[in-house]
């Protein structure tokens, strides 16, 4: 699958406009125009096509993480800071933007949507039934481990392609 699949798949799933793929890519704090979001969105053989690098991708796979579940704060934040009688409550800090991979893989690219989707195991499973592939949490969970363990399994294409067609089956069901 390419990165324009991809970002295709979900622009589709999620029903957003160009508008909306502006925006998280401005949560990561990258800003794009609307050509540049059709041009990523146009078909392989269309001369105007773009190819969406692997940067680019994570930028706004980083950006829907923020758009579905927020920015993420500190751990630990500050204390409040007394004066006489009077309470000053500082705001949270937020934690910096993480680096955007340069090099993408699906297994990255699977991590980063069930993240932003606030899926657990037993939703994934769900998900990839309602694509009628099924698979067991032993090697769904070897998806999310680091490459060098010696339970990862690198995500194949038919895979990752089954994952995006599920979420379009549960969040943009066909027509009655």
């Amino acid at each position: 699958m390419t990165n324009n699949d991809i970002l295709r798949s979900i622009r589709y799933t999620f029903n957003f406009d160009d508008s909306k793929m502006i925006a998280i890519f401005g949560q990561a704090d990258h800003p794009v125009s609307r050509q540049q979001i059709s041009d990523w969105l146009k078909k392989d053989d269309d001369p105007a096509y773009q190819e969406c690098s692997d940067n680019l991708l994570a930028i706004f796979l980083n950006g829907l993480i923020i758009e579905k579940r927020g920015k993420k704060e500190m751990p630990h934040p500050e204390p409040e800071k007394r004066l006489s009688n009077n309470i000053i409550k500082r705001a949270k800090p937020v934690k910096p933007q993480p680096e955007p991979e340069t090099r993408l893989t699906n297994n990255i690219v699977f991590m980063k949507l069930k993240i932003a989707l606030n899926l657990k195991a037993d939703d994934v499973l769900a998900i990839m039934d309602q694509a009628e592939f099924g698979m067991s949490k032993h090697e769904l969970s070897a998806f999310f481990r680091k490459p060098g363990h010696k339970h990862y399994r690198e995500c194949k294409d038919q895979i990752l392609r089954n994952f995006l067609k599920g979420l379009q089956r549960k969040y943009r069901p066909a027509p009655d």
